[in-house]
């Protein structure tokens, strides 16, 4: 007898979305399908699955021990999220080559089953970064007498969800700074710089909306900028190692001595980037935008405004009121608008109701009749005449202010 051989073993997922992308969070059921493919009979010990996710972290630092000796340290850490292991056919034990217990897989292509549910707890986003990852996988392997195991492995992706429509990430962000220039004993005028954004969560693929003024009062040519950073940090064995990249930037205009330059709303849009990961004990992924001067000669004057980005944009509601409001606080703050001192009055109740129509509001109803007659003569007419009395002639001083009492003391005015 000739036995058959393995073709191919595949694993595809049931995906969640209409993008075609197995990507999930936790709590969600992950489920998919072990495709194989045989030609001929092939005798099967077990096909398993191991589904894990982790987050690890890597990195190796040299130091001297002396004068002649050197020596690498290795730091690593490892944080398991959920470990799971299901067996589609056979049995457990894979380590002898006995003939029992064997199953028959016959010729063509099979497909066998598998699900499982993350962990309700909070997951670390699917990440990899320069020193460590997040990775989120699902193994097959197939085990059989005499040969080696057969094994596959593929990744699926796991976002938690940083929803951008709450309090703290809808609140402005906002900052000012000011550097003065010394040469000797020569010192020139200040360089100032105030900056805000509307506020701290963005969604990759928005704009950011910088509101910002630089005056520059020294004797030197700067260029305003802005930058949006992305770091990464690691920790492990009580140590931490840190990179920082550049996600994107823009430039301003160069300001001569004496010049001052307003942003009303420069537009930096963020990329394609991973969200930012908070939760996470031994990787962490923050954002932050920088807006500077690039002063030649001397250390920039710069601005760190925090950011986080999220995977919940913001709700066209949440957008509007979060928009109007902020738009409006910026443009008092940075355009110099003020309110009116005092509000219009309203109009008068006799250029809204003429006497005409008050006239005829006071002829009896048939349908209060009963109502009437149900209520003192001198009560029903004093409810009649208040109903259609014109209402007080519009006033900013109250007419009868509260009088504090001895027993009881005066609240402070606000």
């Amino acid at each position: 007898m000739v036995l058959g051989k393995v073709k191919s073993l595949t694993i595809s997922f049931d995906c969640l979305n209409d993008s075609n992308v197995p990507v999930y969070s936790s709590g969600d059921t992950v489920s998919g399908r072990v495709s194989l493919e045989v030609t001929g009979d092939i005798k099967v010990k077990s096909l398993k699955i191991h589904a894990r996710g982790h987050a690890k972290v890597r990195w190796t630092e040299s130091r001297n021990a002396g004068s002649n000796t050197a020596y690498t340290q290795n730091y690593t850490e490892e944080v398991e999220y959920f470990n799971h292991k299901d067996i589609l056919i056979g049995h457990e034990r894979d380590d002898d080559n006995s003939e029992e217990g064997l199953h028959t897989i016959h010729s063509g292509r099979h497909e066998y089953a598998f699900s499982f549910e993350l962990p309700q707890t909070p997951l670390a986003t699917s990440f990899e970064g320069r020193h460590g990852s997040v990775r989120y996988w699902v193994k097959a392997e197939l085990h059989r007498p005499w040969f080696l195991p057969v094994k596959l492995k593929k990744e699926f992706t796991v976002f938690e969800h940083i929803d951008i429509n709450t309090p703290s990430l809808l609140s402005p962000q906002a900052g000012t700074k000011e550097k003065t220039l010394c040469c000797w004993f020569c010192t020139s005028g200040p360089i100032s710089l105030s900056a805000k954004i509307e506020r701290k969560g963005y969604t990759p693929g928005e704009s950011i909306q910088i509101f910002a003024e630089i005056e520059n009062c020294s004797s030197r040519v700067v260029v305003p900028k802005a930058a949006i950073y992305q770091t990464q940090a690691f920790y492990a064995k009580g140590k931490m190692k840190e990179v920082k990249q550049l996600i994107a930037n823009l430039r301003g205009e160069s300001l001569s001595s004496g010049k001052t330059e307003t942003w009303n709303g420069k537009q930096l849009k963020i990329p394609p980037v991973s969200p930012s990961i908070l939760d996470c004990s031994i990787i962490r992924v923050e954002y932050s935008l920088m807006v500077y001067v690039d002063i030649p000669g001397a250390m920039d004057l710069f601005l760190n405004l925090p950011l986080v980005i999220g995977t919940i944009p913001l709700h066209p509601f949440g957008s509007r009121t979060s928009s109007v409001s902020s738009q409006c606080s910026m443009n008092m703050n940075w355009l110099g608008l003020t309110l009116p001192e005092r509000p219009e009055a309203p109009p008068s109740y006799a250029e809204v109701v003429t006497e005409e129509q008050r006239q005829s509001s006071l002829a009896p109803l048939g349908a209060c009749d009963d109502f009437e007659r149900a209520l003192p003569g001198p009560l029903f007419a004093y409810i009649q005449e208040f109903r259609f009395l014109p209402p007080p002639l519009y006033s900013e001083i109250d007419p009868n202010p509260d009088q504090p009492t001895d027993d009881r003391p005066s609240c402070p005015s606000r």
